[in-house]
């Protein structure tokens, strides 16, 4: 399976923020077998299970599980890649939303988000996806409060969510939480997210410029070009990963939701050194060890989230995977 990676800007920001708790990152970096002066290239590219490492090393030093707010404190535009700065260029957060999801993976791999208006207000989805280790809940805790506090810099104003939503469960200690967001706390979510008001989402920001915009998407869409030529196998994966819990995905759909003919789709895979049938059953092995690793979920929900009909199916193709149950693997955590 492709290894997902992160940005060498995004990769500093969290640096940034661990050293905000008196971490020497240097010496944590060189712990985890990490290159800390690829920090400084500004096209090199971290995998995201030493992320996810960072983080739990992190938590386990600090004895601070909300160590992941700490983003929102070190968020600067330059964090986000050329990402960032088209976003400043945005004409309104709504025009700003809809270019986070479309370069996110710029930023990093792992992260899938959707935008989308509700009658509530405008919805924000996170989902983050592991490789061989479940991605860090700072990960997740980190995204939302740097996503909102720089929409609070772009607008100049204290912006206040409708609410946020948590995959995880409630923590122990909430007030971080709450001091950050100021706003709804909703744990045990379907999924990460923000939902925003919509009068908030039309506010005109006063960095837009539509021809440094314009300037920014060539940029941007020029490096995800580069970067997507040879990562099919990478998009594939994303939305397999959506698609699982309506059923097991075919392949024509998944061709189609990436504008390539089934034949195209196969043909990059094998130039990958993959295959549709491997990729699903790689991906429903990655996601099995993440659902399982989350107590709120019973057996036979992981089983259809990972799109098994027959949930005779999953506890079969689980054995196979780590020669045990789901319930054996789940006691040995």
């Amino acid at each position: 399976m492709t290894e997902r990676t992160t940005s060498s800007s995004w990769a500093l920001s969290i640096v940034q923020a661990l050293e905000l708790e008196g971490l020497d990152c240097q010496a944590l970096f060189s712990e985890l077998g990490l290159d800390y002066c690829a920090l400084s290239d500004p096209d090199a590219r971290f995998a995201q299970d030493g992320m996810t490492r960072l983080w739990q090393r992190a938590v386990e030093m600090t004895g601070n599980p909300a160590i992941g707010l700490n983003l929102a404190k070190v968020m600067r535009p330059g964090a986000m890649h050329v990402v960032g700065y088209a976003l400043m260029s945005s004409s309104t957060l709504r025009d700003s939303f809809q270019r986070l999801v479309r370069y996110q993976r710029i930023i990093a791999e792992g992260a899938d988000l959707q935008f989308r208006p509700t009658d509530g207000g405008a919805l924000l989805t996170l989902a983050i996806h592991g490789d061989q280790l479940p991605p860090a809940r700072q990960s997740a805790d980190g995204s939302l409060a740097s996503t909102l506090a720089f929409c609070r810099w772009l607008t100049g104003k204290s912006l206040v969510p409708l609410e946020v939503y948590f995959q995880g469960p409630r923590p122990a200690d909430v007030e971080p939480y709450q001091a950050m967001f100021q706003a709804p706390l909703r744990f045990n979510a379907d999924s990460h997210g923000l939902l925003m008001r919509h009068v908030d989402m039309d506010i005109p920001l006063p960095t837009a410029n539509a021809e440094l915009a314009q300037l920014h998407d060539r940029f941007a869409g020029d490096y995800l070009a580069r970067f997507s030529d040879n990562r099919v196998t990478h998009r594939a994966r994303q939305v397999i990963c959506r698609l699982l819990p309506q059923g097991e995905p075919r392949r024509e759909t998944v061709a189609q939701s990436l504008q390539l003919s089934e034949r195209t789709l196969q043909r990059r895979l094998d130039e990958e050194g993959t295959s549709f049938q491997q990729l699903l059953d790689d991906t429903r092995r990655t996601l099995a060890e993440q659902y399982l690793a989350r107590a709120d979920l019973a057996l036979l929900e992981v089983a259809y989230l990972l799109g098994f009909a027959d949930p005779s199916n999953f506890f079969r193709a689980f054995k196979r995977w780590f020669a045990m149950t789901p319930g054996e693997y789940r006691a040995q955590r």
